[in-house]
């Protein structure tokens, strides 16, 4: 009468013993997992590091808003004229090194790197910083400032 009894794949029996399998690896392979961890841990704060600090939407206002940033969108000239952050320059991420010095008059203030989703952002956040700008991007790029409705313009 119940028919097929359908379990989540926590209680499947090879999921199980895979998970438990695991944790006996785990308990008596104590210094190998450790080390794994840490190393994943190290990483992560590498990657991270390497692209420059991030900053939120709202730091970037902030930074924007107190004369203390300049926005730098690296999208192309069509995603740009789609919609941008008030004032935001625009040097296309595969121009940003040979337009470099459209950005001198700036080198007091921190160059905020926008991208589309963050996925340029930080290798551009290195290259300002290899020419001697501060630079920081924008966690999440224009995706994470039109989902917070943050006002752009055309």
């Amino acid at each position: 009468m119940w028919g097929l009894c359908i379990l989540p794949p926590f209680y499947r029996p090879d999921t199980r013993e895979m998970f438990e399998k695991l944790i006996e690896f785990v308990t008596v392979h104590y210094v190998l997992s450790t080390l794994f961890v840490v190393l994943l841990a190290l990483l992560f704060a590498h990657e991270a590091r390497r692209g420059g600090r991030s900053v939120s939407t709202r730091e970037l206002t902030a930074l924007v808003n107190g004369e203390q940033g300049v926005v730098l969108d690296v999208r192309s000239k069509k995603e740009f004229g789609d919609g941008h952050i008030v004032d935001a320059l625009n040097i296309p991420y595969d121009k940003l090194v040979s337009r470099m010095t459209e950005l001198e008059k700036h080198k007091a203030k921190t160059i905020l790197v926008v991208d589309a989703m963050g996925q340029h952002a930080g290798t551009a956040c290195r290259e300002l910083k290899k020419a001697g700008f501060e630079a920081a991007k924008l966690s999440g790029g224009m995706a994470s400032w039109r989902g917070d409705n943050l006002p752009v313009v055309k």
